[in-house]
């Protein structure tokens, strides 16, 4: 089984930055692709952004958020720059055995529990 551990999230107004971080372990492999999920209160899961040899992003989150991962540590990060209240949800790290990239979070089979990021307007 693979383990992912998500940390970072938090408090902050509109306009800000956050960094989320995820924490691989267990059967993690550096190969599997890493992505991060939100979900807002009252909506479906949405995707933000997934990184394997190159990286992926939703439209909302271009421009203003970057993925980024530590092969050596096996912990991929999100830094969100320019937050709006509609940021606002828990994020998920997420990932899946292999290197291919979606925006489906039916392509990730292994999930973190989620961390909170909420915007004030």
């Amino acid at each position: 089984q693979v383990q992912l551990v998500e940390s970072g999230g938090g408090l902050v107004q509109a306009g800000g930055s956050l960094r989320l971080s995820c924490a691989a372990s267990g059967r993690f492999r550096s190969s599997y692709v890493m992505a991060w999920v939100r979900q807002a209160s009252g909506r479906e899961r949405e995707f933000v952004a997934a990184i394997s040899w190159s990286t992926l992003y939703a439209d909302s989150v271009k421009g203003r958020f970057t993925i980024s991962r530590d092969n050596a540590k096996n912990t991929v990060d999100l830094q969100m720059n320019g937050l709006a209240p509609e940021d606002t949800a828990v994020y998920y790290c997420a990932s899946n055995r292999g290197s291919q990239a979606t925006t489906s979070e039916n392509g990730y089979s292994y999930w973190g529990q989620g961390t909170q990021v909420t915007v004030s307007s």
